[in-house]
């Protein structure tokens, strides 16, 4: 129909013929058509056709015209249509004669084709931007409709797609133009009941578009159409949605009911059944009965059961219209919660948490699930059913949700989970409980660091979630979860503060979590649980470290709710009070001085629960504090306590003796700031509290004296505000309130340790000499509780609760008090009285805990006078029974003597009586070889006496020790049964009766030799001990011969050996000073020294290093001797002192070797080594054993770390000998100023020895810790001390730097005994191996 070429088609339809020839730039006007139409009603395409309007319209419009032809007019005009110029021309004059035809072609023809051609062309044409025929188009369609001209046939179909086509146009004002919207409107309801979907589909789309025109432009009349309507439509509609399975019919009848329910017509409808409709309407509906309008169900049933299919599409959109439909449905105020409950009950709630775990987590999906169900959450108790078969779901979306920062449905999530948890704890599996626990972690976590945003509620949903967990039987069968909890209660608590702002809301939800933890891990069923002490203890650590910190500095920022939340939460932990969390809780809470910020928070907030709040607290912590329930009596006066200190100060000092109400006031007073005071937290200032209590002394003296609970408070108050007074300033005090209270203490019964004191408050009545009665009594029962074991701790002030014990040893130990001398004279008191053994017993060993505990304590003790105290308590004993105190009596006796100053004991006579009485005692029994525990305790005794001897005390006990018959043919005994068992004796380990005696025997003999000379100055000759045994001596004294120490030494055990190897060097050391004072020579026979060499000889090289230098030391002395008196020949050919010197030269010049410790293990050979080089007439064999290599190999490995004293002397004899060149010389020089220079360097010039700790003995049968003690002591005061082993690392190098400042000046005084510089050579001599015969 539009031809291209020049051929002239004669036709009545042609439309569109070839032009004749014409100017290009100047069109001619369009000739008459075919049919002689005028050329006014056609125009003329860019293609040079001509379109003739009235040939279409003929077209068109004949019902007889074929087909294909109208198809073929309608593609070339949809051609022309494209062409801008024939578009424009077309808009401007010509478009009304394409209205009538097109609408009319509409309602001719059935052929789809081209009713979709038709509607693509008018859309086209309204589309236009000048178009003026659109609204035309809507009132000739909407007219066509209306008339319902053409039933439901399929032109019918199509001209209600073209209305949508129109109605879905912006562009079109379509309301207004609408013909006959009621009829329309009727029609289209009408229509719905046709069982065409297609039809349906086309009526619903255009009824949604219709619809939302109405309500968007407001039209009153459209508006009631449609609500007249309303009931049949919906009713409907719900029904087409329930029967149809094409989801663009889905979409469009639920794009219909999604906007008549935003209208609130489905809410309006809904308790309206269709039995409703009037009798009119039941006759024009044919499918209506009635039966059919008395069975029908209720638009809410109805509209569930009809919204099922739609969820269940596979797709997406229709499934999110539908979910968006429900959501404005339920969400209709007008909708009350049970209408929701049907929609719950119909299952369509189990539809949606379908989708949920269909929905892979996408956002456009969940969202609109989440959101129905959070309303559907509304009906709690349908709900919560098909919660539970959702639950999995749910989780399975807080994944993903929890990841999101600041997801929409963070909250309706989490509430989701709150809900199924809470209302079926069993619900929840341990795996699920542990995966929810993880999630709700890592937000908090998230939350914290500042990675994700929480929503307000969302925090606290988190919160009650995790409380929720705590309930579920799983919770304590997930051991993994209470790590979590864990984390996520600590990050819980810092996120709240934390916050810039501080939200009151979420610290209250933190605490209010923290509360509930503490609640499970105390509950009786979790209490021994691991986790749930592992979590305890996190709850006080987030306390301790985060809240109470944070809490104390900025409680101005928090208001009072959060306050009295944090409060409680402290409270809660206070209650626990059996529990050590709890004692220790209360301990840090009174260190932050909780007591003064308690009533700051008081002025604060004056209000009635803040002061119910506070005073409940401070009572329990004053229960769990002390431990006696004196809390109760804070409890009992709550509501009558003020808010402030000073009026609690002003309650203080009125009378209280006619009104109960008062005394319980003023003693909840006294607790409070005696509680408060003892642990430095001070509510108000020192004065005005010493004035009240002195008023309060004063006004209520007669109930004080009567009897009054608060005497122990008001003590220690008043006690402690005087030692302040004391310390700080000097203020005037009443002296009638100060007898009142001395009369208190020394007159009633009281107990010090029933009550917690201060230390300063402590000190301070032991400075009284006035209250020595009531002191006493009280010293009694501290020792009764001793004995017993039953130590009480209540004394503070040094930062940390200590017993009661430790604080009255330590005031013994300062001195500046009454302590000791009370402590003295109660004991002679019990003495001379002849009181109870267990009294004495008592006194006795509390005075051994006190000097075990402060050694010290023992020079104070013994300036008050305890030696005659003993002396008198001794006197008491009978010989046939010293009394079942005796053994304490031992006890004490030696650790004071093992403690106290020798000085404290030069002119104190009393002693000499005591030790008398103790040698007495041996001599009636024979316990020095029996096995006897007060007779081993007696001879420790006396080494102690001959020890404090040495110092210049006790010396004449001392004598009379030294000079005692019985213990020097005791002492013979014992060693001549030991010495007689030869080499057996290191196999009698069992025997310990002769090991017991040999152990306490040579300390006695050792200290002894000590205080000979001293005790005995000469009176002894020193040599009758270095003969055989049936020498007759000038006087008796306690000691063992050479020979038989030299015995021991080799055959005895270890520990015998070092003893006798101490008492040795000893009795050689005395022997020695006794030879260079009288200038005599060595009275004893050749072959006793050499027996003598041959033990100690063998000794050098022996493992314990102690034994090893002792013997070294002895064998220097008598090589000394026989060098004096020129007994060298033997020297020479002896092969021991050879091999030591080669052993010793040997390991010291061995590349690598000479470390520290290896160094030190063959210093006894260097002392021998020394002996040799200080002959007058050295042995040969020298010269070759220290050759030049080997002197070199020796300087070479000398460093730093290896040198001692004993090197340094070595060295220094071996230039004396000559046997040092003066490049050898000079590199040693060098190694021992660099070594110098290091340790100066290093501070040791500055050091000072540390004291050792002094140890005591706790019982009398603990002979190892008495032998042990006295052991070490013999070790410190012998002459090897310094020079062995023993010496400290301080005390090693000062003698380190003292012989190498003898080296220098060696040097610098003896230049002439160096040799001349030869050659050096590699050390490769090897050692020979010698036996000693």
């Amino acid at each position: 129909m539009f031809f291209l070429d020049s051929h002239v088609q004669v036709s009545d339809h042609h439309l569109l013929r070839e032009p004749v020839a014409a100017d290009l730039n100047h069109p001619s006007p369009s000739p008459p058509c075919a049919n002689g139409h005028r050329s006014t009603v056609s125009l003329r395409t860019d293609q040079g056709g001509t379109f003739c309007f009235l040939c279409f319209s003929d077209l068109v419009s004949n019902p007889r015209a074929p087909t294909v032809h109208v198809s073929y007019a309608l593609h070339q005009l949809s051609i022309a249509l494209s062409e801008p110029t024939f578009l424009r021309t077309l808009l401007s004059s010509h478009v009304r004669f394409l209205v009538s035809p097109l609408v009319n072609a509409l309602s001719i023809f059935d052929d789809a084709p081209i009713a979709s051609q038709i509607m693509d062309t008018i859309s086209l044409l309204c589309s236009a931007e000048e178009c003026s025929v659109s609204e035309e188009f809507v009132e000739r369609v909407s007219a066509q409709l209306s008339s319902g001209a053409l039933g439901w046939s399929r032109r019918q179909l199509h001209m209600l797609h073209c209305f949508g086509v129109l109605l879905s146009s912006e562009k079109i004002d379509i309301n207004s133009h609408i013909i006959d919207k009621e009829s329309l409107v009727c029609l289209l309801v009408e229509g719905l009941q046709l069982p065409s979907e297609e039809i349906r589909g086309e009526i619903f789309f255009v009824l949604y578009k219709f619809s939302a025109l109405q309500f968007t432009e407001q039209d009153v009349d459209g508006a009631e159409i449609l609500s007249s309507l309303s009931p049949k439509l919906l009713s409907l509609s719900l029904e087409a949605l329930a029967k149809t399975q094409r989801d663009e019919v889905r979409l469009n009848c639920i794009a219909l009911l999604t906007t008549l329910t935003q209208q609130g017509l489905l809410a309006n409808s809904r308790t309206s059944p269709v039995s409703s409709m009037s009798l009119d309407e039941v006759d024009d509906d044919p499918m209506l009965t009635a039966e059919t309008v008395t069975v029908r169900p209720c638009l809410d049933i109805l509209f569930a059961e009809a919204i099922k299919g739609p969820l269940l599409s596979t797709d997406s959109e229709v499934q999110i219209k539908a979910l968006d439909l429900i959501f404005h449905y339920v969400s209709q105020e007008s909708v009350p919660s049970k209408q929701i409950e049907v929609l719950v009950e119909e299952n369509v709630a189990d539809y949606i948490f379908e989708i949920l775990r269909l929905s892979e987590c996408k956002d456009h999906v969940i969202n609109p699930c989440l959101r129905v169900l959070d309303l559907f959450s509304l009906a709690e108790l349908s709900f919560r059913k098909k919660l539970v078969i959702g639950f999995p779901s749910v989780i399975q979306v807080l994944h993903y949700v929890g990841e999101v920062p600041c997801h929409p449905f963070q909250v309706q999530t989490l509430k989701l989970v709150s809900s199924c948890i809470s209302d079926f704890p069993e619900i929840a599996s341990s795996s699920q409980v542990q995966e929810i626990s993880l999630v709700l972690k890592m937000m908090l976590e998230r939350y914290y660091s500042q990675e994700m945003g929480l929503f307000p509620d969302a925090f606290a949903i988190i919160c009650s979630v995790f409380v929720s967990l705590m309930k579920t039987p799983s919770f304590a069968e997930t051991p993994d979860v209470f790590k979590s909890l864990q984390d996520s209660l600590r990050h819980a608590v810092l996120v709240c503060l934390s916050l810039p702002e501080k939200d009151s809301t979420q610290i209250s939800h933190a605490v209010y979590l923290l509360n509930k933890v503490y609640a499970y891990c105390t509950s009786p069923t979790s209490i021994n649980n691991t986790g749930c002490i592992e979590l305890r203890q996190c709850v006080i650590d987030v306390c301790v470290s985060h809240l109470l910190p944070w809490f104390l500095s900025d409680v101005n920022e928090v208001n009072e709710e959060a306050i009295l939340g944090i409060m409680e939460s402290f409270h809660f932990i206070l209650l626990q009070n059996s529990d050590v969390q709890a004692m220790e809780f209360a301990e840090i809470l009174v260190s932050a001085d909780w007591f003064s910020f308690a009533f700051g928070c008081l002025g604060n907030f004056s209000s009635d629960k803040m002061k119910q709040r506070v005073y409940q607290m401070l009572s329990s912590l004053v229960d769990v504090l002390h431990r006696q329930k004196l809390g109760s009596h804070i409890r009992d006066a709550l509501f009558c306590l003020p808010s402030d200190p000073q009026d609690l100060l002003f309650l203080l000092g009125q009378d209280s003796s006619n009104n109960q109400e008062l005394a319980s006031c003023q003693f909840a007073a006294l607790v409070i700031f005696h509680t408060g005071w003892i642990h430095n937290d001070r509510l108000a200032d020192d004065k005005l509290v010493f004035a009240s209590l002195e008023q309060y002394i004063l006004v209520n003296r007669t109930s004080l004296i009567s009897d009054s609970p608060a005497v122990l408070q008001l003590v220690n108050l008043y006690s402690l505000c005087r030692s302040l007074q004391n310390k700080r300033y000097q203020i005037s005090y009443s002296l009638e309130a100060e007898r009142i209270v001395f009369h208190l203490l020394n007159e009633y019964d009281w107990d010090l340790g029933s009550c917690d004191i201060h230390l300063e408050s402590l000190k301070w009545l032991f400075q009284q000499e006035s209250i020595s009665k009531g002191l006493t009594y009280q010293i009694q029962k501290i020792s009764r509780n001793n004995l017993i074991g039953k130590e009480v701790h209540n004394v503070y002030g040094d930062g940390r609760q200590r017993s009661l014990t430790y604080w009255f040893a330590k005031m013994i130990s300062e001195g500046d008090n009454y302590a000791a001398t009370l402590l003295v004279n109660l004991l002679t008191h019990l003495a001379e009285n002849g009181d109870k053994e267990s009294d004495v017993i008592s006194i006795l060993n509390i005075m051994t805990t006190v000097v075990s505990k402060f050694p010290t304590a023992s020079n104070h003790l013994s300036m008050n006078g305890i030696g005659n105290a003993i002396h008198r308590l001794v006197c008491s004993f009978r010989n046939s029974s010293m009394g079942t105190s005796f053994p304490t009596l031992l006890v004490l006796i030696f650790n004071i003597l093992a403690s106290v100053q020798p000085g404290v004991l030069k002119n104190d006579e009393s002693w000499n009586a005591v030790f008398i009485k103790l040698l007495h005692y041996l001599s009636l029994r024979d316990t020095a070889i029996t096995q006897n525990h007060e007779g081993m305790m007696v001879i420790g005794i006396l080494c102690l006496v001959l020890y404090h001897s040495s110092h210049g005390a006790l010396l004449d006990s001392s004598r009379i020790i030294m000079v005692n018959s019985y213990l020097v043919s005791a002492i013979n005994n014992v060693v001549d049964v030991a010495c007689s068992r030869g080499p057996a004796l290191t196999q009698s380990q069992d025997e310990t009766e002769i090991w017991e005696a040999l152990a306490f025997t040579l300390p006695l003999c050792f200290f002894s030799l000590r205080s000979l000379q001293i005790v005995l100055a000469g009176a002894v000759d020193w040599q009758t001990f270095c003969g055989p045994s049936s020498n007759l001596e000038t006087l008796p004294v306690v000691c063992i011969h050479c020979h038989n120490l030299c015995r021991l030494m080799h055959f005895g055990t270890p520990q015998i050996k070092l003893m006798a190897s101490y008492c040795l060097l000893e009795l050689f050391t005395g022997l020695s000073q006794q030879i260079d004072i009288r200038k005599e020579q060595l009275r004893c026979s050749s072959s006793y020294l050499k027996a003598m060499k041959a033990v100690l000889c063998g000794l050098v090289f022996y493992d314990d290093i102690r034994v090893a230098t002792n013997s070294a030391l002895c064998l220097s002395m008598i090589i000394g001797w026989e060098d004096m008196e020129g007994r060298t020949e033997m020297l020479k050919t002896c092969s021991w002192y050879r091999f030591i010197t080669e052993e010793m030269s040997v390991s010291l010049a061995m590349p690598c070797s000479a470390s520290n410790t290896f160094v030190n293990h063959h210093k006894p050979a260097v002392y021998v080594t020394v002996a040799m080089l200080r002959l007058k007439n050295k042995p040969v064999w020298l010269r070759s054993v220290f050759d030049e290599s080997c002197i070199s190999s020796m300087i070479q490995n000398l460093n730093v770390t290896n040198i001692s004293s004993e090197i340094v002397i070595l060295f220094r004899e071996l230039i004396q000998a000559q046997l040092l060149n003066s490049d050898q010389v000079t590199k040693l020089n060098l190694v021992f100023l660099a070594s110098r220079k290091q340790m100066q360097r290093n501070g040791t010039l500055d050091e000072t020895v540390e004291e050792q700790m002094q140890r005591t003995v706790s019982s009398i049968h603990d002979h190892g810790e008495v032998c042990s003690y006295l052991v070490d002591m013999m070790l410190s005061s012998s002459f090897g001390h310094t020079s062995g082993s023993e010496a400290t690392c301080i005390q090693k190098k000062k003698q380190v730097l003292a012989e190498m400042e003898q080296f220098s000046e060696l040097l610098s005084t003896r230049r002439d005994y160096v040799t001349d510089s030869r050659p050096c050579k590699v050390y490769t001599r090897q050692r020979k191996r010698i036996h000693a015969k």
